[in-house]
This record gives structure tokens, sequence and C-alpha cells, in this order.
């Protein structure tokens, strides 16, 4: 029923199946892209660029070093905790080369977030950022982690220049807090002692995991997606179907400037773009406005990955609008919700649209994605090739895709589970392969689908998934906090900002104090913004908080208001 209800909407000359060829692995793709594309750039950054035959020379340097200098063996887990520099990809592919599972983990983690998703992982070595490195210093000696790399951002620069940006981040820009780690190597180092051994070729199976990705599911805990080989390399495949009448290979110049340890950034740059032979721009810093638009200047570009935050920040940027987009031919979109404002805006600025998608850290992340040119504003596309979806009501019954119900899918990019969580798993993921993703969908007669509402209670901040568990039972700690319950709230800036809800039991309780206490705990973009205090929050008959009411009662205040 799903597929055929999608048997003539796509358009022509994009298949409605994939097939991986023959590839079983990440491996299989990354060795054969090495040696097709051998001296096209393949990621730069800082000016540096990266050719295919350096990567492919470099990553097998750091996976002969694990192989050879420590004790880690196929199956264990590495943690990467890295911002967009050129030691993600040799470090990442290196690690699956080496037939290490890898551990994304965010460079803007707390020590607490930290600690939870290395003991979580099991993870037995960590490469991270100097930038970092105290916090792990911290952290460290509470896990099983006995293998540290130590990398700084220049690292990968010829020597006067790396010399030169290592110096400013630490010394200049004071970014590089002093830490002690007697055991942590740094980067160069196992390059150098990398070419002193042999690789020993891993052989991988399409079922092995290679990539635990970790999200807050529907309750908020940090669990580990278990994102096989399988599943990246299919996903690879349904992502250059949809493209392919676009991109040309080893011909396109892509702009990378959200976080590779994401996986919608991972897929498309180091598994897409690499398929492909393209060149991947890394941006360290989007915040950075001059920096980033410094690199745009510099660098002609046909290809643009953002999500709609990063869209405004830009087009309000006057020597952004001055650059020449007549190269551009594909901008995409994912990560939050696309506004049909920023969408039109950016097409009349650029000349072209923007390609808006639907996925999930459970699904390698494509599900869904506006076919070109037929792109329809505020819809998430169609299913991608070998894609089924479903809608269901809360019972789990099949609904007529005109009625609105939870968006289901099921299909070859879809996770193998939470890592040590079968109940999780259970609660989700059937025995048949259908994924539930929390999300309430409904679906036109022209077969774009759209999202109408969420089940889950997450928050997404500029394209970060928050959950109001966490955050409130970080808060309900204070000493002086009752009740608390978070919602996100519309925001122009960032899609949804967080207000959080307090009861107190001291009067004199101050926004600026709930706010400084939870900086110390969690990611600065998890910490509310807008607080507001009440004598009491509504609930169930048995004390259950009820944020769908509170979010409710903004949205009256915002259709007042307007």
């Amino acid at each position: 029923m799903t597929v055929d209800f999608w048997k003539d909407k796509y358009p022509t000359g994009i298949p409605r199946e994939i097939s991986t060829g023959e590839f079983t692995s990440i491996l299989d793709v990354f060795e054969a892209s090495c040696k097709k594309f051998g001296d096209l750039p393949a990621f730069s950054n800082l000016g540096q660029v990266l050719t295919y035959r350096q990567l492919d020379q470099l990553s097998s340097q750091f996976a002969a070093y694990l192989q050879n200098e420590t004790d880690l063996k196929p199956g264990d887990r590495i943690a990467i905790q890295m911002p967009n520099i050129l030691q993600f990809p040799i470090a990442t592919f290196g690690a699956l080369r080496a037939g290490l599972i890898v551990v994304n983990t965010n460079p803007l983690y707390t020590e607490r977030e930290m600690e939870h998703q290395f003991n979580d992982s099991g993870a037995k070595a960590l490469v991270v950022l100097a930038n970092m490195a105290h916090l792990a210093e911290d952290v460290v000696p509470k896990t099983q982690i006995k293998h540290v790399i130590v990398t700084q951002v220049g690292d990968m620069l010829p020597l006067l220049k790396r010399v030169v940006v290592n110096c400013a981040v630490k010394y200049l820009k004071k970014m590089v807090p002093s830490y002690y780690l007697p055991q942590a190597v740094g980067f160069l180092d196992v390059l150098s002692k990398g070419k002193h051994h042999s690789l020993q070729p891993h052989q991988a199976s399409f079922d092995d995991v290679a990539i635990l990705q970790y999200t807050g599911g529907t309750t908020g805990v940090a669990k580990g997606a278990m994102l096989t080989h399988r599943n990246i390399v299919a996903n690879m495949f349904q992502c250059k179907a949809i493209t392919c009448h676009i991109l040309e290979e080893g011909k396109e110049t892509v702009i990378a400037p959200l976080p590779l340890y994401h996986i919608y950034a991972f897929t498309f740059h180091c598994m897409v773009g690499l398929f492909l032979g393209l060149h991947n721009v890394l941006i360290t810093n989007p915040r950075d406005l001059p920096g980033f638009i410094d690199t745009l200047e510099k660098q002609p570009f046909t290809v643009f990955v953002g999500l709609n935050t990063l869209f405004v920040g830009l087009m309000n940027n006057e020597r952004f609008r001055q650059l020449n987009f007549k190269p551009l031919k594909l901008t995409l979109s994912g990560g939050m919700a696309l506004q049909l404002d920023t969408a039109n805006r950016w097409e009349q600025l650029t000349g072209c649209k923007v390609c808006e998608g639907y996925g999930m850290t459970e699904t390698s992340p494509v599900v869904s994605t506006n076919p070109l040119p037929d792109v329809k504003l505020g819809s998430i596309g169609m299913p991608i090739p070998s894609t089924e979806i479903k809608l269901c009501d809360d019972e789990g019954n099949d609904l007529p895709f005109h009625e609105t119900g939870e968006l289901c899918v099921r299909g070859p990019q879809v996770m193998k589970g939470y890592w040590n969580r079968e109940e999780e798993t259970a609660k989700v993921l059937s025995e048949d392969g259908w994924l539930k993703t929390g999300d309430i969908a409904t679906v036109d007669e022209q077969g774009y689908i759209k999202i109408v509402d969420r089940k889950k209670d997450m928050i997404v901040v500029s394209g970060f998934n928050v959950y109001p568990n966490e955050l409130e039972d970080e808060l309900a700690t204070h000493p002086d906090v009752l009740q608390c319950a978070a919602i996100g709230v519309p925001s122009e800036k960032t899609g949804e900002a967080i207000k959080m809800f307090v009861v107190s039991k001291n009067p004199n309780l101050t926004q600026e104090e709930l706010v400084n206490y939870l900086k110390e705990r969690v990611t600065g973009y998890k910490v509310p913004r807008v607080f507001e205090f009440r004598d009491e929050l509504p609930t169930t008959n048995v004390g259950k908080i009820l944020r769908r009411e509170l979010r409710d009662q903004e949205l009256l205040k915002l259709k007042k208001a307007s």
C-alpha cells in the first residue's frame, strides 16, 4: 500500500528502490572512492586541502596505530569529540578501518554529559580537541577509557601556519584551558607512529555496528542508536538517488557548516560527498560569521548544507548578500523545520530553492525529502527510495494517508536498535521493522508529507534536540525548586526556544540564579532563556505535570498578542 501510493508521484528519473551493489560496508565505499578520486580535494579547512589520496594514507596511519600501539580490538568503542576540522574524517575513517565503533560526541558537552555517554557506550578510547581536554581530565578516570588522543585545531596545517594558529587559539584567544592527561598521545604523534606499521585490513559486515549516535529518543535519557554499515551505506545510496540528476561526480564544492558529529552532516559530507568525489569545505565555527564569510568569498561553491537559523543569520549579513551565487545549484535544509519566509528569502537572494527533508538519528538519518525541482514549501517531501511510511493511531492501527496519525518508517536505513536497551528499542521498533517516529503527520493527494505536531515533548533549538526530562531533572536538584516544566515556544532566531516554568519555595529566587545553575550542568543550547515563576503547575490527578496544557496556554497568548 505504501509503495503503490507513491508509484506515479515521484519525478521521472528518480528510482523508487536502491541497490548497494557490491558495497557491503562503509570501508568498501571509502576504499573505492579514495582510489577513484585520488588527487581531487576531499576536505579542506582553514585553507588546507586534504585530497582523497591523503585521506586514505592518513586514516591508514591512524588505523595502524590503533591496531599496533593499543590493545583495542574490533568492536571496541572509540569516542570522537571534535568540531569540523580535518582530523575528524581522518580519525573517524581510521577508527572504522581498524574495526572500531565510532561514538560521535558533541564538543559542547559538559562533564556530566560526557561521563554518561562514555560510560553508556563503554568507550575505551577518546580522540578529543585540546579545547575540551580539561573536561576529559576529570571525566576519563570515571570511565573505562584507557587511550586518549589529543589534537589541536591547527595540527593538519603546514608547520609555520600550524604554530601560528595553535598559539593564537591557546594564548591569544585563551580557548584551551590547562589540563593534565599524562596518558594522552598527540594526534600528530599517532600519525607518525602509525607510519611504521602496516594496516591489517578489517573486513566489516553489513550488520556490524559502525556508529553509536546518541539521542534522547522519546524519554530524554541519552541512548546510543546502533547504526550499522548497512544503515549508513543504504542511506548514502538513497540520498545519492535523489540528487544524482543535480550533482556531478568530482565537480562539486560543498559548504559544510553543520557539525560532522551530527548524523545528518556525517551521512551527507562523509558518505554521499565521499562516494561522489565532492570537495567538502569544513567550517569549524559557523557562529563566527566574519570568518565563515571569509571562506565563502575565497571558495566558490555549488552546494550548501544548512538549517533555518544559519540561513537567517547569513542572509542578514551584508557581505554574504554580496557573494556570487551563480554556481549554487543545490541547497539542503535539515535538522529543524524550515520557515517559509526563510526559504523564500533564500531563493530570492541566491536563485536556488531550498530542499527540505526529514530524518531522525534512528534512521541514519534521512527518511523523506522534497524532490527537486518540485519543492513544496511547508512539507517534508516524499519518502526517499526503498523507504515505506504509514500513519498509525494511538493503538497502532493503520490510518488512511489523508488522515492524521503517527508517522512510522520502514527501510534499510532504520537502526538496529538502542545500545544495551532492549526495552527502549521494543517501544519504538517493531519486529517487522517499523519505527515509530513520535511525530504526527498527514499526506496530501500529491504524496507530500507534512508534520503537523510532535507526539513527544522534544524541543528543537537550532537543529539540536533538547529533552525536557533532562532539564527538569537537573533543575529539580536546585534546593529552592519545588516543581518545574520545560516546553518549546516559537522563536524566529532558533526555530524553537526553551521556556521553563518554575514553582519555587523561595520568593527571592531569580532567573539569573537558575540560568547559572543550569549552565554548570548542561550544554549551552539546552539552557532556557525564558523562565516563568508560578504558584502551581497544571497536573493530572496523579500529579504528572501537563506540558501540553502549558504549550496550549503559550499558543493562546501568542494568538491574542497577534
